[in-house]
């Protein structure tokens, strides 16, 4: 079950409002400008999911790793890494703002870009806009150390990614006609933070109580 959440977490990134405005734009860099292919778009949209995949896969099993150094201290660890997540989901609510996750302008140019030019794009990706997707990447690192085993580190964070990188290929090959729901997450950002902010805080406190593996449990 704890799968799933990272990929749900994957997925709320995705409708974050400092990504999903992008969206269109990342699209025309994949494209290469001009006349839309879909089969270009597509290709570029696979390799900068790739490319995200890769390193924030390598994140999962470092944090995995850790996790596994630190069993001994499972609940000093559990307790610290809840109250993290906790405060990622009050920032996400507006509580407060930390200039961590304040998001990033930068302009992304529309010139020619290959398969392995949108990967390299993605591994940038993945490093630049850390303070976009960081509440939820950080949630999903936090579990997959909590976890303690470096597999399972791995495969959490490719379930986010997937959760991340999924609607973006949906969207490479639907973008024309996913106008109207882009528009709808855009007008309702608020309920929509507010709800994310609410599932961090679930998450942080069920890791900081220890009770995390119990509620998964009776979900699965």
């Amino acid at each position: 079950m704890q799968y799933l959440v990272s990929f749900i977490e994957g997925i709320i990134t995705f409708v974050s409002p400092c990504l999903l405005p992008m969206l269109p734009i990342y699209l025309t860099y994949f494209a290469g400008g001009g006349e839309r292919s879909t089969k270009k778009t597509l290709l570029g949209a696979t390799g900068f999911v790739l490319g995200f995949t890769t390193v924030f896969t390598a994140l999962g099993a470092l944090a995995g790793t850790l996790g596994g150094f630190l069993k001994q201290y499972k609940t000093a660890v559990n307790i610290v890494l809840g109250a993290i997540v906790i405060i990622f989901g009050l920032n996400y609510m507006g509580v407060f703002k930390l200039k961590l996750f304040s998001g990033m302008k930068n302009s992304v140019k529309k010139t020619e870009m290959g398969f392995f030019s949108a990967f390299l794009f993605g591994i940038v990706f993945s490093v630049g806009w850390t303070p976009c997707v960081g509440a939820f990447l950080g949630s999903a690192l936090a579990m997959a150390s909590s976890e303690g085993d470096t597999l399972k580190g791995v495969f959490m964070l490719l379930l986010y990614s997937l959760g991340l990188g999924v609607p973006f290929l949906l969207s490479a090959v639907l973008i024309d006609k996913l106008k109207g729901a882009f528009t709808f997450i855009k007008k309702n950002y608020k309920v929509i933070n507010t709800v994310c902010g609410i599932f961090l805080i679930i998450v942080g406190i069920l890791m900081a109580s220890g009770l995390m593996g119990k509620f998964l449990t009776l979900l699965s």
